[in-house]
């Protein structure tokens, strides 16, 4: 009788493992979408991502499928770092998922106000906690509010009299 309550609590597990790797799949797959269509540089064709990733469009097509087959940690990672993305946990963490996309929109914000190049990667090789990237967020995006605040303002003024306008 222990046998088959060890068979059946076998196959549960094997289930449940079953639909956390459909699940990790499926998570990879909506956020490599996710980051082609709205990266700042993007958006990004899965062949354009391929090249450059260095990585075979073939790969890419199948880590977009539901049911994608075994995508491999270096694809990822490389496909991460192709991007400017550090933090390759972006395809699996929802944390780290939230933060990158906070942290790109700021990018796009930037360079839509005329930044030329805008970098938000680490020094070193450890991500620096949630609470520091939240305030920088929090910081560039105050920065931005106001310096569009300022610009609306001057742009209400009157002239002065023989100067340049505001």
């Amino acid at each position: 009788m222990n046998h088959q309550h060890g068979g059946a609590d076998d196959r549960l597990a094997v289930d449940s493992l079953n639909g956390q790797m459909r699940a990790a799949k499926t998570s990879v797959a909506t956020r490599l979408r996710y980051v082609r269509h709205h990266h700042p540089e993007g958006p990004f064709t899965l062949a354009t991502l391929a090249e450059r990733a260095g990585v075979s469009k073939r790969a890419l097509t199948s880590a977009e499928s539901a049911d994608g087959t075994n995508l491999t940690i270096e694809t990822l990672v490389k496909v991460a770092h192709s991007l400017g993305m550090q933090r390759w946990a972006y395809f699996l963490d929802e944390e780290v998922f939230t933060q990158v996309n906070t942290e790109l929109e700021i990018v796009k914000e930037v360079r839509r106000r005329g930044a030329q190049s805008v970098a938000l990667r680490t020094a070193s090789p450890s991500s620096p906690s949630a609470a520091p990237l939240s305030e920088l967020s929090e910081l560039v995006t105050g920065i931005l509010l106001s310096a569009q605040a300022a610009s609306d303002t001057l742009k209400g003024l009157p002239s002065p009299p023989g100067g340049p306008p505001p």
